[in-house]
């Protein structure tokens, strides 16, 4: 379990693990679990709550900066706060003046607070987004980023370094450039840099095993420091450049191979200064092909909010060295009682909590806590952060831009919900649904001959589907024969509703079922589904319905079954649900290609998944499963014996004759692979 020291003595953990019963495959972006020694100033024996539990609350604290946290009756965060005195801003929630419908109901809701001291309120912002992020207090301005974003990396552990694309934790020792937009832009980039550069994109291993230079050293897209067809020194300068260009200071870069260009020609070297101007052509394709690449931001992230209809859209473009790395929409789930500036303020803290701060940040429009947004972000970050709101110029031009991009994608995804919510609603008016479903899940398996069987569960809801809910279930079962769909399909509902009860219990549909549409709204996202889709008929509904019957929970699931139509045609599909015959849809009714749309998610995301291990499986190595060989000795086996099947037929003296194979070690390996004569 890794710690992370806070301010005030306590300790941030994260307490995750893997499950490989049930395996979640999207990234979100997460911050690490808080384990605080939270002091709760003041014990709640009377029965209090609401504001005059707040009232009792606020005698006990100190007049100092913090975080605070609220909670309801179900234990659940309702939302977490910063303050510069705990004293003075909790004690404004007792007093009850000028509070939103949205405050008032959350402090009503109110039986619990605990608090944490810090230093300083810039440490009180850094730690209360941290929480936010992890927690998703119901109340809160959230950040809704199920996607990590994608940086280059150039390797810092190995005599060559490589350049790769990189997302997720930077466990291994190198240079991070980034974030970029989009795993598109960060390719179209590396491929500039390599021709610019010549670093090599091989992974170690087979750099180590090469005798002589690869394609790309022929067709100058590499050095080949493989081979030694460039010195160590030659490709350091190389890999300095590369991180020069990406750090920012690509136009001395450009200058100094301009002037190696110039320098061969007067040498009449012509052959090396045209190797000289391919390099400069790359690095200025680079550039030339970011769309905007204003000339006066080196480096700047640029924010601009636009708000219409109760839904929020932040616009964010990256810069870097000069070049347009890409921009991302994001929509915030937010009260829409609250303005534009409210909203962005408390985004940017979220935003930067697990990514790197740039030199400058560029907003559409001035936030309150500007000046401790800045301070924080530079105690964060190492180095000086301003953020500013321009006001003319090519900057203001900028930021204009931006919200033009922020304007327009506000649009589409308004259009986007609006058109899913009537979706849903036909939905629930065709199958007779006691109420509109928020959290649909999809099923659909996926194998070859029963091998690598896979199940996949996709989710929608009101604004499309939810990636980050994704799962997949690796079917382990070993009395289900072969290719058996229904006893593949036992095994998922099985596992997953098993699972649901244990950590969720039984759901509250008369609740649900009597929400208005602003309490659903405000609700968070439902771990229950309200319809489970199965992709196949009588038999495979017969098996579900066995399950839910098994479990209790038939009557708290709508399940459906979707069989494909006569000759497997689209449009004439069957649908299978309780209390009525199976029937057909017409073949342009809205509701059918909405089905249509989410069946073809799930078989997409089961076949991908079942590929995905079916890979894993083929490049799987024998050699793997003998406990004390690990990554030296396979290598040496396989240099020695060339494949792991030459390995397995060969003697105990022959495996001796390898360099770091003990007779002890020969032996091991010997008897794996001759059980019946092994002792």
């Amino acid at each position: 379990m890794n710690g992370t020291k806070l301010p005030d003595g306590g300790v941030l953990y994260d307490e995750t693990e893997e499950d490989d019963d049930e395996t979640p495959v999207a990234e979100p972006s997460q911050g690490p679990a808080a384990s605080i020694d939270w002091n709760e100033g003041w014990k709640n024996d009377s029965g209090l709550k609401g504001a005059d539990l707040i009232a009792e609350f606020v005698k006990h604290l100190p007049n100092a900066p913090g975080v605070y946290r609220m909670f309801n009756d179900a234990q659940d965060v309702l939302y977490v706060g910063k303050a510069r005195s705990l004293k003075k801003r909790v004690g404004n929630y007792a007093q009850g003046r000028v509070h939103s419908n949205r405050i008032a109901k959350m402090v009503r809701e109110t039986t619990h607070m605990e608090f944490v001291t810090t230093r300083t309120e810039t440490e009180a912002l850094l730690l209360e987004a941290n929480l936010i992020k992890r927690l998703r207090p119901r109340f809160n301005v959230l950040l809704r980023d199920d996607k990590s974003f994608p940086y280059i990396m150039i390797t810092g552990d190995h005599r060559a370094p490589a350049i790769f694309k990189h997302r997720g934790a930077r466990a291994r020792k190198g240079d991070y450039f980034g974030p970029f937009a989009s795993a598109a832009a960060v390719g179209r980039t590396i491929n500039s840099l390599q021709r610019a550069f010549l670093l090599r994109t091989c992974t170690d291993s087979v750099f180590e095993t090469r005798t002589r230079p690869c394609l790309l050293f022929q067709i100058k897209r590499c050095s080949g420091p493989c081979t030694h067809e460039i010195s160590d020194e030659g490709y350091a300068a190389l890999v300095g450049e590369a991180k020069d260009f990406l750090s920012g200071k690509s136009q001395n870069v450009k200058s100094a191979i301009a002037r190696q260009m110039a320098e061969a020609s007067e040498d009449l070297d012509f052959e090396r200064a045209a190797i000289y101007r391919d390099r400069l052509a790359a690095l200025s394709h680079v550039q030339s092909h970011q769309g905007i690449n204003p000339a006066g931001v080196e480096e700047a992230d640029v924010f601009a909010i636009y708000n219409e209809g109760g839904l929020f859209c932040i616009q964010v473009f990256f810069f870097r060295t000069g070049q347009n790395w890409g921009n991302r929409a994001y929509f915030p789930k937010a009260d829409p009682q609250l303005s534009g500036a409210e909203v962005l303020n408390a985004f940017l803290a979220q935003f930067y909590d697990d990514k790197p701060v740039p030199k400058q940040i560029l907003l559409s429009e001035t936030v309150e806590e500007q000046d401790l947004l800045a301070l924080a972000f530079c105690e964060k970050a190492g180095h000086k952060v301003t953020i500013s709101v321009p006001q003319r110029g090519e900057k203001k031009d900028l930021t204009d831009h931006v919200l033009a991009n922020a304007r327009e994608a506000h649009g589409r995804r308004l259009a986007e919900t609006s058109s899913q919510a009537r979706l849903l609603q036909g939905l629930a008016e065709t199958f007779g649904l006691p109420f509109v479903p928020r959290r649909i899940e999809i099923y659909d398996n996926s194998h070859i001959m029963g091998t690598n069987a896979v199940g996949g569960m996709v989710v929608a809801g009101p604004e499309g589907f939810v990636k980050s809910q994704y799962r997949k279930f690796n079917i382990k079962s070993t009395e289900i024969t072969p290719g058996d769909d229904f006893g593949m399909m036992r095994e998922v509902m099985t596992r997953r509703f098993s699972r649901l009860l244990k950590e969720e219990g039984i759901p509250d549909r008369t609740a649900a079922a009597g929400a208005s549409a602003e309490d659903a709204a405000d609700a968070a996202f439902p771990a229950w589904p309200d319809v489970i889709l199965i992709d196949g008929g009588q038999g495979q509904m017969t098996a579900v319905r066995a399950i839910l019957d098994e479990l209790g929970i038939r009557d708290l699931v709508t399940a459906i079954g979707v069989a494909k139509g006569v000759d497997r045609d689209a449009g004439r599909e069957r649908f299978f649900a309780d209390g009525r015959s199976d029937f057909s849809l017409p073949p342009r009714d809205p509701v059918l290609y909405f089905i249509q749309r989410m069946r073809d998610e799930a078989h997409r995301f089961a076949i991908g998944s079942h590929r995905a291990r079916r890979k894993k499986e083929m490049v799987k190595n024998p050699l793997d499963e003998i406990s004390g060989i690990g990554p030296g000795r396979k290598r040496k086996l396989l240099q020695h014996f060339g494949t792991a099947k030459a390995v397995s037929r060969a003697g105990l003296t022959d495996l001796m004759a390898v360099e770091g194979i003990s007779e002890a070690v020969a032996k091991q390996i010997y008897n794996h692979f001759h059980e019946n004569r092994a002792g």
